[in-house]
């Protein structure tokens, strides 16, 4: 087969994969929603129960993440993707390294989940009694996912480092499945709450395993059918015992960087979830004291909850894909120590990608209205506190990709530091930030924590720049401006076109036709929309903004449509053929953590990276990658005037030649 046609075929696998985890996503996301919606339906989303209920569901993957989320990342992630490529593709070694995992991940649910009330304690504010022996029982429910958590990331870094990248993208929509089947179960057997509302007081165990109880099946589950692919793989993984040699410790050295940036952005974050539990106590004791028209109008952590995912969507659909195109473009830069070349590809990047963000703020914040009437469970009031605090949220859409997109840059230079300390200030602004909110009247709470996000949003933007001009010397700042004021006025454009559209469907009124149902509600969207949709291409056009036909390329390329080209617009022929290493997350822990929902795409594996004859150094593993460096390949950062090199995580753990470790020999080698 020619070299054309080798390329060639590799691109479209490439695109293919691309696609069908694009695919993937995007039904998780849509799904997800849906699960969303019926949980408003079910409950009521300014209800105690639902405040108490989120916050309880959120806690496995925080203290996942916290616990354990950075060490699956940066130590065993790396360890995974250079087993896959000894002759035995890594089964022994994988076997012994999920062997560890599992144990570690069993001691840590069970002591977690047996501290259920102490987790709880620590983590609310103000609950009463009942209040907090109804969020018990449902942290007993939830944390034990905290184990299929973690195996799910196991699973998926052992399917990505052998090329099977499908299954982990597709497997949380079998997770929504069966959450909205219990929440469908309910309904249809206990009446949503519009009809027969459903509080403290009438709460039963059905009830909590309709709900708590299908939740957790529905992470069990997205785990358990990864085991098809992986039993596919045909590795013959079995329990194997006796680590030594494994170079975890070593690893974690290396790591800690990485896993103090985690940690950091983990327990900020808790601490701000923490003082978000605060407005639901307080409606809880209004609707006692009979002032039910005062509790009715508090908003809580669920409608944080929900404005947070809505959010986050222009950023998770756009903003994630094109990093992951940049991303190896600025990795050769950063190799080649070509600071032009790495400019220009966050140049680019920022432009980019503010095509997509710039509209999706506004279309978030012209449309808060339908859209906290469509997730309002039926009560108009909740859906004015979600639009409401969707508004204050949306507009900082560009500044939170932005930041995302920059961080990309310290990754690419092997610059674990930097973030750090990015999210070391970030993480003092939050926590003094919510401090001071706790004392504000308990009505203000949930918006002032929304602005605080997106003060923090723009902060971490000033805070990375500052950073980033030590690093690149200049931004291309006026290139930058130059199109985000484009944009901007296309923007405008754009809402102005909604704002009028809305009118004209009485959208500002409170007995107007969005606010008059749900399916009203969503009918404005789906009008409006696309008005503002067109509009807005239209003005791009007009305004000469050339960056929507770089956003389209690479975003078409990944949904497999056409060959993906490199974003800065030539093919990935005529691109460098140095190796790029791999990032092992999309979550850096920069990004303000506002939801604590589980996303699977942060444990997806980093950009692919075609594999690349080493014959030299590995002669019997034809093929093999350098995905990673060997040991005694120096760093590729270049570092800065106090710290000329920066490893690596996990890079002198053993790293010697695929196969040959010698605690663990494996089959070739005991036959020798």
């Amino acid at each position: 087969m020619s070299e054309a046609k080798t390329t060639q075929s590799v691109q479209s696998g490439e695109a293919r994969s691309s696609a069908i985890m694009a695919a993937g996503t995007l039904v998780s996301r849509v799904l997800g929603f849906a699960k969303t919606w019926m949980l408003a339906a079910a409950l009521g989303l300014g209800s105690t129960v639902t405040d108490t209920f989120i916050n309880a569901n959120n806690l496995p993957n925080l203290i996942f993440l916290l616990v354990a989320g950075g060490v699956f990342n940066a130590v065993l992630v790396p360890q995974i993707i250079k087993a896959s490529k000894a002759p035995d593709r890594g089964a022994d070694y994988l076997s012994r390294l999920l062997t560890l995992a599992v144990l570690l991940l069993l001691a840590l649910t069970a002591l977690v989940t047996l501290a259920a009330p102490l987790v709880i304690e620590l983590t609310t504010q103000g609950y009463s009694d009942q209040q907090k022996a109804l969020a018990v029982t449902f942290a007993f429910w939830c944390l034990p996912q905290i184990f299929f958590y973690g195996l799910y990331a196991l699973l998926t870094q052992v399917l990505n480092a052998h090329g099977a990248f499908g299954p982990a993208m597709w497997a949380p929509i079998l997770n929504n499945l069966v959450a909205i089947a219990g929440l469908g179960m309910f309904i249809w057997l206990l009446g949503a709450n519009a009809t027969n509302p459903h509080t403290l007081d009438n709460w039963g165990p059905t009830q909590t395993f309709l709900v708590a109880g299908f939740s957790t099946i529905g992470v069990v589950a997205q785990t358990a059918i990864l085991m098809i692919p992986v039993i596919r793989l045909k590795l013959g993984l079995r329990p194997r015992f006796g680590w030594r040699g494994v170079g975890l410790g070593q690893a974690a050295k290396l790591s800690v960087w990485t896993l103090l940036t985690a940690a950091v952005g983990q327990l900020a974050f808790l601490y701000v979830m923490k003082v978000a539990t605060v407005p639901g106590a307080e409606r809880l004791r209004l609707a006692n004291a009979g002032e039910t028209t005062a509790a009715s109008t508090l908003p809580g952590n669920a409608i944080l909850e929900v404005a947070s995912q809505l959010y986050l969507l222009p950023h998770s659909i756009i903003a994630l894909s094109l990093a992951t195109v940049l991303f190896n473009r600025m990795t050769r830069a950063s190799q080649d120590g070509n600071k032009d070349e790495l400019r220009d590809a966050l140049s680019h990047g920022l432009r980019t990608m503010a095509v997509a963000t710039v509209f999706g703020a506004l279309a978030l914040f012209a449309l808060a209205g339908p859209l906290g009437m469509f997730f309002s469970g039926g009560e108009p009031q909740d859906g004015v506190m979600l639009a409401q605090t969707l508004t204050i949220l949306a507009l900082s859409t560009p500044f939170m990709s932005a930041n995302f997109m920059m961080s990309r840059v310290f990754y690419a230079n092997e610059d674990a530091r930097t973030p750090l300390y990015v999210q070391l200030l970030l993480a003092v602004v939050y926590v003094v930030g919510a401090f001071v909110i706790q004392f504000l009247p308990v009505g203000q709470i949930i918006y002032a924590i929304a602005v605080l996000y997106t003060l923090g949003n723009i902060l971490s933007v000033v805070i990375s720049v500052v950073f980033l001009r030590r690093m690149l010397g200049h931004l291309d700042g006026p290139r930058i401006a130059n199109s985000y004021i484009r944009m901007g006025y296309a923007g405008l454009g754009s809402a102005l076109a909604g704002a009028l559209a809305l009118w004209l469907l009485g959208s500002y009124r409170a007995d107007g036709f969005a606010w008059s149902s749900r399916p009203a509600a969503v009918v404005t969207v789906v009008v409006v929309g696309p008005v503002m949709l067109v509009a807005y291409l239209l003005l791009l056009k007009a305004f000469r903004v050339t960056e929507l036909r770089d956003l389209m390329r690479p975003l078409l390329g990944r949904f497999g449509r056409g060959v993906p080209v490199s974003a800065g617009g030539r093919d990935q022929e005529q691109e460098s053929t140095t190796p790029a290493r791999a990032t092992v997350s999309d979550d850096t822990g920069l990004i303000p953590r506002i939801s604590g929902e589980f996303d699977a795409a942060s444990f997806r594996a980093g950009p692919a990276v075609e594999p690349q004859q080493s014959a030299e150094q590995h002669p019997e593993v034809p093929g093999a990658s350098e995905y990673l460096p060997d040991e005694d390949v120096p760093s590729t950062a270049k570092g800065g005037r106090f710290r000329p090199q920066v490893p690596l995580p996990g890079r002198r753990t053993y790293q010697g030649e695929a196969g040959q470790n010698p605690y663990f020999p494996s089959e070739d080698q005991g036959s020798k």
